[in-house]
């Protein structure tokens, strides 16, 4: 394998790995929105223990996925900050370069932490709102025809992200969000199913 494809696999599976948790996603998530940040400040924001979010930074720098910044005396203990080096997603040429039994792995477990947040969130009323959507589209497409719908919906994330990012921009008090998800799936059947 020539050395450039090499390197690129080696750092899809790293950016994979730090994927593989959920808190690590979100970390990494905050961090590209948001800047620097110390794990401190990201435990308040997302509402994790301290000593979790420390552990996931942690990795996440042993990962190359974060560096440290600077330190700052606080309180007679030093504290870092940290910035993304790395986007909290993989695109569609990194995805397809991991091996497929690690797409399937991670794809069973996106999956099961939508189904327990869309169940929890069902259970809360969070599907009450008249905007909230749950739509099941089977569709019949040429290549060309999955390869525009592949586009719509990385550009569809990536619009989310940015409204996002704007939204917390307005945002006033720390409690005044909305709290969402979104969940996509688009994927290819067999022929007889």
């Amino acid at each position: 394998m020539p050395q450039s494809r090499t390197t690129s696999r080696q750092l899809d599976e790293r950016l994979a790995k730090a994927l593989s948790h959920p808190l690590r996603q979100r970390i990494l998530q905050r961090l590209n929105e948001g800047g620097v940040r110390s794990p401190n400040e990201l435990s308040r924001d997302l509402g994790d223990p301290l000593g979790n979010v420390s552990y996931h930074v942690r990795i996440l720098r042993e990962l190359d996925c974060v560096e440290l910044v600077r330190t700052e005396q606080r309180r007679g203990a030093l504290e870092h900050y940290y910035r993304a080096t790395a986007q909290p997603w993989l695109d569609d040429e990194q995805w397809a370069r991991l091996p497929a039994a690690f797409r399937r792995k991670q794809l069973g477990r996106t999956l099961s932490e939508l189904l327990e947040a869309s169940s929890e969130a069902s259970q809360e009323g969070g599907f009450d709102h008249p905007e909230a959507m749950v739509t099941h589209l089977p569709l019949e497409l040429d290549e060309q025809g999955w390869t525009d719908v592949v586009k719509l919906l990385n550009d569809t994330l990536e619009a989310a992200q940015k409204i996002q990012a704007e939204s917390q921009k307005r945002q006033g008090e720390p409690g005044a969000a909305i709290r969402t998800e979104l969940g996509v799936l688009h994927f290819r059947r067999t022929a007889s199913g």
